[in-house]
C-alpha cells in the first residue's frame, strides 16, 4: 500500500500533556476488530474523549474545539505497551500526519513510520516550549520539515532537528511503502542480474 507524499507542513496542534500513553489508551483492544485501517480514528482515545453512554467528555482535549490540527504534541513515552498497528492507524486516521514527543516507544515508531504518520522526537525542553506556545495562543503554528529534519514554532522561529532512519525517510519523502521502494528500484536490480550473467 502506497503511502501520501510528506514533505513539509504547517499546522496548528493538539497538545496532549500526558506521559506514558499506552497503545490500549490510543485504541482499546475491544475495537482491533476490523480487517481495514480505515474508522480506527473515530475511536482513537475512546475511553478518555466519551464517558460510558458514548458522550463527548468536554475536558478532554480531542472535544475542545479550541484545538485543531495535523500535529499531535503529546507528552514523553508516546506509543508504549502492546505492539499493536493499529494504534498508528488510529492516530493516522484521525487526521494527523506528525506526533511530537520527547521519547516514542520503538514498536510505536516504526509503525507510524510504515503507515505515513511521522513520529519527531525531541528534547524535553523544546516538547516545553511548544506546549507554553499552545497554551499561549491555540492557533500557534508549527512547521515540520522533513527534507531539513527540522521542526519549528512559526511565532518565535524557535526549531530543533530530529533524527529519522534515512530509508525511512526516503520512503516519507516518496510515499514509498517497502514494496514501492523495491520497485523504485527495478531497473537497478535488473542492471544487477544482467551483469551476474
Amino acid at each position: 500500500m502506497a503511502i501520501e507524499k510528506f514533505s513539509k507542513i504547517q499546522s496548528t496542534a493538539v497538545p496532549l500533556q500526558i506521559e506514558n500513553v499506552d497503545t490500549d489508551q490510543i485504541i482499546p483492544a475491544r475495537f482491533l476488530k476490523a480487517t481495514t485501517r480505515e474508522g480506527f480514528g473515530d475511536n482513537l482515545f475512546r475511553d478518555w474523549r466519551y464517558d460510558k453512554n458514548g458522550n463527548p467528555k468536554p475536558d478532554f482535549v480531542l472535544n475542545d474545539h479550541l484545538y485543531k490540527g495535523k500535529i499531535l504534541v503529546a507528552g514523553k513515552n508516546f506509543g508504549s505497551g502492546s505492539s499493536r498497528e493499529h494504534a498508528a492507524w488510529a492516530v493516522h486516521d484521525y487526521g494527523f500526519k506528525v506526533v511530537v514527543s520527547s521519547f516514542f516507544a520503538d514498536i510505536f515508531k516504526n509503525n507510524a513510520l510504515n503507515n505515513g504518520l511521522l513520529p519527531v522526537q525531541i528534547s524535553e525542553s523544546f516538547l516545553q516550549e511548544m506546549f507554553q506556545a499552545i497554551e499561549s495562543d491555540p492557533k500557534a503554528l508549527f512547521e515540520v520539515d522533513l527534507e531539513n529534519q527540522e521542526i519549528i514554532i512559526s511565532s518565535s522561529g524557535s526549531k530543533e532537528n530530529f533524527e529519522i532512519n534515512p530509508y525511512k525517510k526516503e520512503c516519507l519523502l516518496n510515499g514509498y511503502d517497502d514494496i514501492d521502494y523495491l520497485l523504485s528500484m527495478k531497473d537497478k536490480i535488473q542492471a544487477f542480474e544482467v551483469s551476474r550473467v
